[in-house]
């Protein structure tokens, strides 16, 4: 069972980058497509990208942020990175990392069975 925890975010003014990191202290992560979402205040869960299991070979990403952000994943060290830059201050949220039992990632919440804390991401001058 992956037990996820995130870390990496905080405050960055428009235009810059963060990287955030979703390390698993389980033992089965390479078994795992991970996801990435996000939650703004006031808005509903959203998805930003996902990685598929194993090798990481297949990517997806939501529409606003292809081309700025991209997700990336280490099995030696069970750890998933976003790397994000050209940051918007709409890009302000909550940032979940989230695993899930299948060999592609997915955009649907109720794919992946485990989730991390989350981290704060904020875009602001």
């Amino acid at each position: 069972q992956a037990q996820l925890v995130e870390s990496g975010g905080g405050l960055v003014q428009p235009g810059g980058s963060l990287r955030l990191s979703c390390a698993d202290s389980g033992s089965t992560f390479s078994r795992y497509a991970m996801g990435w979402f996000r939650q703004a205040p006031g808005k509903e869960r959203e998805f930003v990208a996902a990685i598929s299991w194993n090798t990481g070979n297949y990517t997806n990403y939501a529409d606003s942020v292809k081309g700025r952000f991209a997700i990336s994943r280490d099995n030696a060290k069970n750890t998933v990175y976003l790397q994000m830059n050209s940051l918007k201050p709409e890009d302000t949220a909550v940032y979940y990392c989230a695993a899930a039992n299948t060999i592609l990632g997915h955009s649907v919440p109720e794919r992946y069975h485990t989730w991390g804390q989350g981290t704060q991401v904020t875009v602001s001058s």
